[in-house]
């Protein structure tokens, strides 16, 4: 029975920050979709990559995907990855409608849907990234009760996305790339 879901955005230096953050994670940790900006082109790669590296299982999202405990779907470079009620629980959904903040997939996009659909039970998380991407997503998953994690300057390749999102208030907790996966981890038993 999944009870919480992750939700990461990433851009500029994501690849590393996702790839340290997942490295954090148990093999039976909660369902996380990850939205990193990156062509399509590249995005099979990279779920292999960190399947090959991590505890938890990696995917690329094909959507309709059941969320499942200890399960990482990465989104493809093709398309916005949202979440969304099905069967007895979550499943994965795929939109190839028009770019949001000149990206698709827009982690705005991601966030917003767990802020509608899984609301208290989401945990948002912004990583490294230029832009402003996902910054007001964030602000819906914490107004909507969802726990909200970004990424502190020091640790960020690029202080744009986390720094967006702390500004407008989105941010309940910044911390280091080091600390992440261990901050969120303990929120799970709350």
């Amino acid at each position: 029975m999944v009870n919480k879901i992750i939700f990461v955005g990433a851009s500029t230096g994501g690849t590393e920050a996702i790839k340290h953050f997942l490295l954090g994670m148990p093999a039976n940790c909660p369902p996380i979709l990850v939205v990193q900006h990156m062509p399509e082109s590249f995005t099979p790669s990279f779920a292999r990559r960190l399947d090959s590296l991590c505890a938890p299982k990696v995917i690329e999202a094909q959507g309709n995907e059941q969320l499942e405990n200890g399960t990482v779907h990465i989104a493809p470079g093709h398309s916005h990855l949202r979440v969304r009620r099905g069967g007895a629980g979550y499943v994965t959904e795929l939109l190839t409608t028009p770019p949001v903040n000149r990206h698709r997939p827009a982690v705005d996009v991601l966030f917003d849907s767990a802020a509608q659909v899984v609301g208290r039970q989401a945990i948002g998380v912004i990583l490294t990234g230029m832009g402003k991407d996902g910054a007001q997503g964030l602000l819906r998953m914490r107004q909507a009760g969802g726990r909200t994690f970004g990424q502190d300057e020091a640790s960020c390749v690029v202080y744009g996305m986390p720094r967006e999102a702390f500004l407008i208030g989105a941010v309940e907790e910044q911390c280091s790339l080091d600390d992440m996966a261990r901050r969120i981890l303990l929120t799970l038993n709350r």
